[in-house]
């Protein structure tokens, strides 16, 4: 148990710059929000329903964090910050992270049919901060959902979704880096491959843009430096 105590926070550790010693993430309420879930978890597998409610309760008040007793959570889970909701038919895999206030949510739950109704999170997901995962959908492995976007549709494994729907942003599984990228948000080194194509086609658009405008301006400029008609002040004399 102790082991497995260490390499929890050593994988919190190499995913988190924040904290200079393992005593430091001890402190971390995810990690509280998780140790609780595992009781929770305990009595909801074994029908002591009210009692795993009583200590999902306790966890949310202390911590922030809501996780059903009935979740099913892998190893190395970890919350940064909290303020998270996840729901009964939620599972999530190993080595999984998940930023602040974000929403594994079930669709429909006022027509009461139970079930699979909460999405599934594979190994070395992670889940940027103010997502909603929203029903019995799929995130594949290595995939990332960035801030705020709104996920209802299955994910690709290695896939990177942002927006409002979310959509994927189409990078390769063959090109990823399997490396921990953090907040769940595209950086410049690992989309490089695949993405920085369509950013430099873009950049290209806007500089011929650019050049388009400034000689429309130098052009409108030469024409306003043209000398006026001679005489025209004259005519307008004789017919007053």
């Amino acid at each position: 148990m102790f082991d497995s105590l260490i390499a929890y926070l050593d994988s919190i550790r190499a995913r988190d710059p924040a904290p200079r010693s393992r005593w430091e993430i001890l402190l971390y309420p995810g990690l509280h929000a998780v140790g609780l879930h595992r009781v929770a978890h305990w009595l909801f597998v074994r029908e002591f329903y009210f009692l795993a409610r009583f200590v999902n309760h306790l966890a949310r008040f202390l911590t922030g964090i809501d996780i059903h007793p009935g979740a099913k959570i892998g190893k190395h889970l970890f919350i940064d910050h909290g303020f998270t909701v996840i729901g009964e038919t939620a599972e999530i895999g190993d080595n999984v992270t998940i930023y602040q206030c974000v929403t594994l949510g079930g669709t429909n739950p006022a027509n009461g049919v139970p079930g699979k109704r909460h999405p599934t999170l594979s190994d070395n997901a992670i889940i940027g901060s103010g997502a909603q995962i929203l029903g019995p959908i799929t995130v594949g492995p290595r995939a990332r959902v960035g801030a705020n976007a709104v996920v209802t549709e299955d994910v690709p494994e290695g896939a990177t979704m942002v927006g409002l729907k979310a959509r994927s942003t189409l990078v390769p599984v063959e090109t990823w880096l399997k490396d921990f990228i953090p907040y769940g948000t595209p950086c410049k080194e690992p989309c490089e491959p695949s993405g920085g194509t369509r950013v430099d086609e873009l950049e290209s658009e806007v500089a011929l843009l650019k050049a388009q405008v400034a000689a429309l301006l130098a052009a409108q400029g030469e024409n306003t430096d043209a000398p006026a008609p001679v005489g025209g002040g004259n005519r307008r004399r004789n017919r007053s």
